[in-house]
């Protein structure tokens, strides 16, 4: 059994494969298909955008569940076009599907903390928006791949980290899960920083800024109405190991939530990317993570009936 005793900068070191596939999208990303962008927050004049993709014939008195994408790139770099995709595909299945950006230690020399901050302003924003966009406020999703499957899953779980200045009566926490080969735990015992100026990342701060690795471990906040969730990883994921998915599992079941993992037999880390091996991946993952949304309601036929064709 593998173990998860790694650092946080071994495991940025590993997310090499899912960093240089981010790394090829520009940045800012131009998404073409998406039916609006709007800036959900505003920090030093650096201003993030969500990117909201529409079913069609949507209108606003609609009330439609939704599914907010968090991208990859190891806290460090990434673009919000990374999990297009996925948008397009859920938004023909009837979501509104959103993929938000976030600030990243490459381009705002933020650490960790910062990041999850956006995430969870980016929920808030939309639930606090829903009305406008016809979204139902009690059937929102959070997503994500890598670092942005850590992101989503701490909007749920970590108690920390809302941004003061906002309605803090609105929640920033989902009502489900979806996630992408996440990071899932951190070891206590890791302090974030490199052993090596060698090994250091390309932005040498201390990852979890002022905070401790539990503070941002999503394993150890696991509590009591924790939301439904599916982990989709690969069998040779170097950071999903055997043992983080018995232990995430099994505190899930302990305090009475839905959680699935559906592993990929021989796929690594990044597998489910669109442009990876034919889209064979993409289109198996997509196809899952549909029929989980269909079993907890928030789309209402199989994926069969999709007019969405896999291009």
């Amino acid at each position: 059994m593998k173990s998860i005793r790694f650092s946080i900068v071994t495991m940025i070191l590993f997310l090499a494969c899912n960093i240089v596939f981010a790394q090829s999208r520009s940045y800012p990303p131009l998404i073409e298909t998406a039916s609006h962008v709007e800036t959900f927050k505003v920090v030093d004049d650096f201003e993030l955008k969500l990117w909201i993709f529409e079913p069609r014939r949507h209108q606003v008195t609609d009330s439609a569940p939704a599914i907010v994408f968090f991208f990859g790139g190891g806290w460090t770099n990434g673009s919000p076009s990374q999990l297009t995709k996925q948008c397009e595909y859920l938004a023909a299945r009837g979501m509104v599907a959103i993929t938000a950006d976030y600030r990243v230690a490459s381009r705002n020399n933020v650490t960790m903390d910062k990041c999850v901050s956006d995430a969870k302003s980016a929920i808030r924003w939309v639930r606090e928006h829903s009305s406008e966009y016809g979204i139902d406020p009690n059937r929102i999703v959070a997503s994500g791949g890598s670092a942005g499957g850590h992101l989503a899953v701490s909007t749920a779980l970590l108690p920390k980290f809302d941004e003061p200045s906002e309605n803090l009566e609105i929640s920033s926490k989902p009502n489900a899960l979806v996630l992408f080969n996440p990071a899932l735990y951190f070891d206590p015992q890791d302090n974030g920083e490199a052993s090596d100026a060698e090994n250091r990342s390309p932005n040498p701060v201390d990852r979890y800024g002022d905070n401790t690795a539990e503070d941002l471990s999503p394993y150890h906040h696991i509590t009591k109405g924790a939301p439904p969730t599916i982990v989709l990883s690969g069998s040779e994921d170097f950071l999903i190991t055997e043992k983080t998915i018995n232990m995430f599992g099994n505190k899930m079941k302990e305090v009475g939530s839905e959680c699935t993992f559906v592993i990929y037999e021989g796929e690594p880390h990044g597998f489910f990317n669109w442009g990876m091996k034919n889209n064979g991946p993409y289109i198996a993952t997509t196809k899952r993570v549909d029929e989980f949304l269909v079993s907890i309601g928030y789309l209402d036929a199989p994926p069969e009936s999709t007019e969405y064709k896999f291009e």
